[in-house]
């Protein structure tokens, strides 16, 4: 099966011009391939994974990726997909947001790679020295203002207002495609299905600057759940790759929450699965929904393949403690990470009663209330149930000095902090 082959079983292929023509190039030769990541903040999220990972399978494949961070087209500002002008960066913060991304980005391509090297590019080489007189003369002049307009990331946007400098967006990313592809020899872009119109533009202009060039360009589709809400996001905001903003717990978490509906569809998507194993997932998830089988392994590929094995088997043991109640064996580290958005007090001082605590900590609204709750069982000191009324906590109550955990009835969990 060739790679466009294991594109379409995935589903991820939205819209390809010239298949064939594609597929024949393919079979040929090492095709040099781009995608470009606009630097809006410092890491990347789990939007931007389909595009990456397409990458990833072309290189896989025998193919050279070049990843593309947008150090130039991230001081404009993409109107594709966009209601409203972006707030715009200052040029220092872009070009922090460029390095943080970069660095990403290897722990998902192969830089080193003996074949077929993944490339790393920043369009600001080239599009910060560019003259304004030779951006409209050399590049401007190939795109005619209708043809522009009726592009859907311009066309959306005419009632609400675009400004220039967005309405330019669509000519510097064409002119990043007919760089790389002088520079690089690179004959594809693929891209999220929203950058259809600004990766069409590309292919036009490189037909127009360049004799007998052929180029082509791919979409992935927009991701989608079930339910109607917006993948990649929860309560707390988006799912970053950054574990420092998304913790390897909750990046599993987000995943083995997948919905039945959603989960054979994002193992297609984003893992590495074969064909065989995805297959026989999509059987034991008909037969036994209830054991999650395909959620498991959807949370273990995704969680080993951006934090590492360690991170995922930190993450299950987390999982595991929790659903258990047995959190006494885990140490500082899991903690911060599998209680970063319970409630928390932090405890000035040595020993304290454990009533006055659960009080200070508005644990138990009252003494009263702290006491019947003790008396009935309902309250868990790192994970042993206590029903002595005259308990104190002392040093020895401190996972590794630093927190103890409080349990009030069956899953409302509090941390002390020292």
């Amino acid at each position: 099966m060739d790679i466009l082959q294991d594109l379409e079983f995935r589903g991820l292929i939205n819209q390809q011009t010239d298949a064939e023509g594609l597929r024949e190039l393919l079979s040929k030769e090492t095709v040099k391939l781009y995608c470009g990541f606009d630097p809006t903040a410092d890491s990347l999220h789990i939007g931007h994974m389909l595009p990456i990972l397409i990458l990833r399978r072309f290189q896989q494949a025998g193919h050279q990726p070049i990843a593309l961070v947008g150090g130039g087209t991230g001081l404009i500002g993409d109107p594709s997909g966009k209601k409203a002008e972006r707030q715009l960066n200052e040029k220092e913060t872009v070009a922090m947001f460029s390095q943080r991304i970069k660095e990403q980005l290897s722990s998902f391509l192969d830089f080193e790679k003996e074949e077929n090297p993944a490339i790393i590019a920043n369009n600001y080489d080239w599009i910060g020295s560019l003259d304004v007189i030779t951006f409209l003369r050399d590049i401007g002049k190939n795109f005619g203002l209708n043809y522009m307009l009726a592009k859907d990331s311009v066309a959306s946007r005419l009632e609400s207002g675009i400004s220039f400098t967005e309405f330019s967006y669509m000519i510097l990313q064409s002119y990043d495609f007919l760089n790389l592809y002088q520079t690089y020899g690179c004959k594809l872009q693929v891209g999220g299905s929203d950058q259809w119109g600004n990766i069409t533009a590309g292919m036009e202009l490189i037909r127009k600057s360049e004799e007998d060039a052929k180029a082509f360009g791919l979409t992935v589709p927009l991701v989608t759940k079930a339910d109607g809400t917006k993948f990649g996001k929860t309560e707390g905001g988006a799912i970053w790759l950054d574990p420092e903003k998304t913790t390897p717990y909750e990046f599993y978490q987000f995943w083995i929450n997948t919905d039945d509906r959603d989960v054979l569809k994002y193992l297609k998507f984003f893992t590495f699965l074969s064909h065989e194993e995805i297959t026989e997932l999509e059987k034991q998830t008909l037969e036994a929904p209830e054991k999650r089988a395909a959620q498991k392994a959807l949370a273990e590929e995704m969680t080993k393949l951006v934090h590492g094995a360690e991170a995922l088997e930190q993450a299950i043991k987390i999982s595991q403690a929790l659903f258990s109640g047995s959190v006494a064996e885990l140490t500082a580290a899991e903690i911060k990470q599998g209680f970063k958005d319970v409630p928390s007090y932090e405890h000035q001082g040595e020993d304290i009663a454990l009533i006055d605590l659960l009080v200070n900590s508005k644990i138990s609204p009252s003494k009263r209330q702290a006491r019947e709750d003790i008396a009935n069982g309902a309250v868990y000191v790192n994970g042993e149930r206590t029903q002595e009324l005259d308990r104190v906590l002392t040093g020895e109550d401190r996972i590794e000095g630093q927190f103890t955990i409080i349990r009030r009835g069956k899953k409302k969990y509090f941390l002390i902090k020292y």
